[in-house]
């Protein structure tokens, strides 16, 4: 990779290529307020990080790597830290505006699907947040994750079920995983 040796208009065009990648997996890692500093975190240690890079995988995979573990990073720090009170929480949501665009559905309807999605188990909301929103394929999840294909696939599964069983839908032992490129795949939701 020619940034990696210093080539500054490289450089460049690494970041403008992939920015936008690691600012929407660090956004539903996260959250939209918290990925702008995330993805400057990441920049900054992907730039100290350059001149080590080995091309075992893809740059674009490995800076989501390093995204993905600056998130991690980030959570073990919030963990350390006092908690809100329920009264500081209040006041927080009392000042926070909603999206600019909602798809159609109501506020109440995205914080309860966000709620959802916070509830899954970690790794299987980061699967699925790769594979069916972000559009990465199973393998290129996996590399990112740092596990086996087949570990992706069946994360993406069980987070599926859980959102099913979290929505009060039923479900069925044979639903849908989506393609086996992971690509770009939509979630079903049933009827």
């Amino acid at each position: 990779m020619r940034a990696a040796g210093g080539d500054r208009q490289a450089l460049n065009d690494f970041i403008e290529a992939t920015h936008d990648d690691v600012w929407r997996l660090l956004a539903h890692l996260a959250d939209a307020d918290r990925a702008d500093d995330l993805t400057q975190e990441t920049y900054l240690r992907a730039l100290g990080g350059l001149p080590r890079f080995a091309a075992r995988s893809s740059a674009r995979t490995w800076l989501l790597a390093l995204a993905r573990h600056t998130w991690v990073d980030s959570v073990r720090h919030d963990m350390a830290r006092p908690r809100r009170s329920a009264e500081q929480w209040e006041d927080a949501t009392e000042l926070t505006t909603s999206p600019d665009t909602t798809g159609g559905q109501t506020w109440a309807e995205l914080v309860d699907a966000r709620a959802m999605l916070d509830d899954l188990a970690p790794d299987r909301r980061e699967a699925l947040i790769l594979t069916q929103v972000l559009g990465h394929t199973y393998a290129e999840a996996a590399d990112i994750c740092g596990v086996r294909v087949g570990t992706i696939r069946s994360r993406v599964a069980r987070a599926r079920a859980d959102l099913l069983a979290a929505s009060g839908r039923a479900t069925d032992t044979g639903a849908d995983t989506g393609p086996d490129t992971g690509g770009g795949a939509s979630l079903h939701w049933g009827s």
